[in-house]
């Protein structure tokens, strides 16, 4: 007897998700996305492979020429090594190009912008973090896009309802 494997859907903008920061698109208008990798230790990435991180609250740093992650928080499994110091707020590290860095650094002290992450995935065997040069959204910019979903979903219903 033959059995069918059948593939898994992968998104492929992506893969896999490890973490949104759903609440970033809602405080704030993101004007430009960049893809940054993570400066990890082992630990880390066992934990992120467990799925346990939280990206919620961070947002990026910028200083001495460099970027840094902070505020993020990946939960140390239980079975890590007890020889190992695990930090779970730590710093982390953002690896850009320079010309991703002038860029963020320009943006950021002309302009007023400000970094926050948006999510955390997997790209082949290597951690990702998608970083978004935002502006902060005033609440007439938050009442008209709650506005614009329920009219979307409105419209959905409608249309549904129609091609009955």
């Amino acid at each position: 007897m033959l059995r069918v494997m059948k593939k898994k859907n992968i998104d492929k903008s992506g893969s896999m998700t490890i973490a949104q920061n759903r609440r970033a698109r809602y405080e704030y208008i993101v004007e430009e996305e960049f893809e940054a990798g993570l400066a990890l230790q082992g630990w880390e990435v066992k934990s992120l492979r467990a799925g346990k991180a939280n990206i919620s609250d961070s947002y990026v740093v910028l200083r001495n020429g460099a970027a840094y992650l902070f505020g993020a928080t990946i939960t140390p499994l239980n079975v890590a090594s007890s020889h190992t110091v695990c930090e779970p707020m730590r710093t982390r590290k953002l690896l850009l190009n320079q010309r991703e860095l002038d860029s963020l650094f320009g943006r950021v002290n002309r302009e007023g912008y400000t970094v926050v992450a948006l999510s955390m995935y997997w790209k082949n065997a290597w951690s990702k973090i998608k970083i978004g040069v935002a502006k902060g959204k005033k609440d007439h910019d938050k009442r008209e896009d709650l506005k614009n979903r329920e009219w979307r979903l409105d419209r959905a219903r409608i249309m549904k309802s129609a091609n009955r």
